[in-house]
C-alpha cells in the first residue's frame, strides 16, 4: 500500500492561491469537447498521466480485494491502471468503457490476449448489467462532471455490482468548499462564454469535496465509504454495496 500524505494548512493556502491564478489565466481559453480533447492527445496520454500519478497507477491493484473475477472500468482510456491489475489478477475479466475510440484501440493493442471487452460509449448512457461485477473502478475521470451527473453514475455502478461488491475511485478531490466553488464558477463561465450546450461534455476540472463525494455515494446506496489513500488532492475512495 502507498503512504498517504495530506496537505498542511500552509500548503493548502499556497495551493488555493496558485489555483486562483491559474483559473484566471485560463478563463478565456476555448473549452474542448471531451472526446476531441483525448483524441488529440492520445499519442502523449500515457506519458502525461504516468508523470502525474505514477505510484497510483502502479499500486491501484493493491486496493482491490482478493478473489477478483470481473471488473467494470469506466473512463478506462488506454488502460494504464490495468497493468497493475493484470499483474495481480491475470485471469480477471474486464469490461472497459470510454468515449475515445483511439484510446480504446491503444488499450486493445496492449492486451490482445486478455479477457477484456471494450465499449466505445458514454458511460452515463451505456447500460450496465445488474448485479454482475465483483468490483467497479474509475481512475481520474469523474472530476469533469457536475454532482447530478455523478449521482446518476454512482447509482448505475451500485446496481451493476454484485451483493457486497465495491466501487473504487481514484480521483481529484477538492481540498475545501472554496476550491469546489472556484472550479465550478470557472466551469460555468467557460461553458457560457463558448455557448456550449448542457448535453456536451467538456474537459474542465470540477472536483468535489470529500464530504460531497461521500454524500453522493451514500445517496446511491453504498453502505460504507472509506478513504484508503490520499496524496494531496488525489484520493482513492472505496464504496461498498
Amino acid at each position: 500500500m502507498l503512504e498517504s500524505k495530506s496537505m498542511t494548512p500552509q500548503e493548502t493556502e499556497k495551493y488555493l492561491r496558485e489555483l486562483k491564478e491559474w483559473l484566471d489565466a485560463v478563463k478565456d481559453n476555448p473549452a474542448e469537447e471531451m472526446a476531441d480533447f483525448f483524441a488529440k492527445r492520445v499519442a502523449g496520454y500515457d506519458e502525461n498521466h504516468l508523470t502525474h500519478w505514477p505510484e497510483e497507477y502502479a499500486h491501484i491493484a493493491g486496493y482491490l480485494d482478493d478473489g477478483l473475477h470481473n471488473l467494470l472500468d469506466i473512463g478506462c482510456g488506454t488502460g494504464l491502471e490495468l497493468e497493475s491489475i493484470y499483474r495481480r489478477f491475470p485471469d480477471a475479466a474486464v469490461t472497459g468503457i470510454d468515449l475515445s475510440g483511439p484510446m480504446l484501440q491503444k488499450l486493445r493493442e496492449k492486451y490482445p490476449d486478455k479477457d477484456i471487452k471494450l465499449i466505445e460509449a458514454d458511460y452515463f448512457v451505456c447500460p450496465f448489467p445488474e448485479s454482475c461485477y465483483d468490483a467497479a473502478l474509475s481512475f481520474e475521470t469523474l472530476h469533469h462532471f457536475k454532482p447530478e451527473k455523478k449521482q446518476k453514475i454512482y447509482e448505475k455502478l451500485y446496481r451493476a455490482l454484485k451483493p457486497d461488491g465495491y466501487y473504487l475511485e481514484c480521483d481529484y478531490i477538492a481540498c475545501c468548499d472554496e476550491e469546489e466553488r472556484l472550479c465550478m464558477e470557472g466551469y460555468e463561465y467557460r461553458r457560457q462564454r463558448n455557448n456550449i450546450p448542457e448535453d456536451v461534455f467538456v474537459h474542465i476540472d470540477i472536483p468535489l469535496t470529500l464530504p460531497h463525494q461521500r454524500e453522493l455515494l451514500q445517496n446511491a446506496g453504498f453502505r460504507q465509504v472509506d478513504v484508503l489513500y490520499q496524496n494531496g488532492s488525489t484520493m482513492i475512495i472505496k464504496a461498498v454495496k
